[in-house]
């Protein structure tokens, strides 16, 4: 058996070194579940006031832009929340508009506060209201304004790390301030928010069409339903949990991107949970405690969470909590690398 040498395994390093090459016997990338990312709290009594502050830096001709990013401590420089996340607070006064654009990364908004705002996708016009999830697909022109007369707040999510790593990351300024409207307002809802489709949909339809908003009060009808509901079973880890899905295939709305909305009923105790996706949660309503491997978060309404891969957690509410989550598991289950696992026991 051939005995290694130390001093001749780092010459022959430092010699291919020289040539971009390295040896897999001396790795050091790290092969456990996880990442370098760590837990992250925002509570919404710190981010409203700066988001309020901003107003009075940046005008409303740069609105598109007036977004505070929520970035792992982990990852300062990166602008990103989790390796495969992006999320921000955006704020948008009365008779501003967001200038139209589109991006190649898809775009998630959950309405935080305020009332009178809208979003245009595609030539569509969609009103927004708080606990709204806005579905904005890749390369969609979009734009949005707010007609209310109080500032409107809502969270954008994107899948912005997965355009950075494949060098496909494009971006593109609409002439004008407003795509033009060419269709019904909401008319997503009506063609798809009804458990039914157009009869050639997915035949001859060559651009993207399909449920664009779920609104808050159809989510809380299905949640308390359950609740109410005698014969529902309470998850022990997530209380009564709903993914939200694409219509016309039970699919996520984003392949990149998975979206929930869970209640936790009062005196919930959660059994601890963790899995390999990365998730940021945002309270609609109501208060919880998370407990996480080395601390525990009180989050209030409003407030934002980020869970990294493989860390550890679990739920205790003692009044009704609704919250609001987007996380990578919809690219992790395409790619077979989702897992997850209760208590303290190993992979599912």
């Amino acid at each position: 058996m051939l005995v290694a040498d130390p001093e001749k395994l780092k010459k022959f390093a430092d010699e291919i070194s020289k040539h971009h090459l390295t040896p897999l016997w001396d790795r050091t990338v790290k092969l456990d579940p996880g990442s370098n990312c760590v837990p992250a709290h925002w509570p919404y009594a710190l981010t409203r006031p700066f988001l309020d502050e901003s107003t009075l830096l940046i005008d409303k001709k740069r609105a598109d832009r007036r977004v505070l990013v929520m970035e792992n401590p982990s990852l300062r420089g990166s602008s990103f929340i989790a390796n495969s996340l992006f999320a921000g607070l955006q704020i948008i006064l009365p008779g501003e508009i967001a200038p139209s654009h589109r991006h190649t990364p898809n775009a998630l908004r959950f309405v935080v506060d305020g009332e009178g705002a809208y979003t245009s996708i595609s030539g569509e016009k969609i009103d927004i209201r708080p606990g709204d999830f806005i579905v904005t697909p890749s390369w969609a022109w979009h734009d949005h304004g707010n007609l209310g007369q109080s500032p409107v707040v809502w969270m954008d999510g994107l899948d912005t790390p997965f355009t950075s790593l494949f060098g496909a990351h494009f971006r593109e300024n609409y002439p004008n301030d407003v795509y033009p409207v060419t269709k019904n307002a909401n008319q997503s809802v009506l063609n798809f928010g009804s458990g039914m489709l157009p009869l050639q949909y997915g035949v001859d339809s060559g651009s993207f069409e399909n449920l664009l908003i779920y609104p808050f009060e159809r989510t809380l009808a299905v949640l308390n339903g359950m609740f109410s509901d005698s014969n529902s079973v309470v998850d022990p880890c997530h209380g009564y949990k709903m993914r939200y899905a694409n219509p016309s295939n039970g699919q996520y709305p984003f392949r990149t991107m998975a979206a929930f909305m869970q209640l936790l009923p009062a005196g919930f105790h959660g059994q601890k949970y963790r899995s390999t996706e990365n998730t940021v949660f945002n309270v609609a309503s109501g208060e919880c405690l998370v407990r996480l491997s080395n601390q525990e978060v009180h989050l209030k309404a409003h407030d934002v969470l980020v869970v990294p891969s493989w860390e550890q957690y679990h739920f205790e509410a003692n009044e009704q909590c609704i919250l609001f989550s987007f996380s990578d598991r919809s690219a992790q289950q395409l790619l077979g690398f989702w897992r997850e696992a209760t208590g303290d026991s190993g992979d599912q």
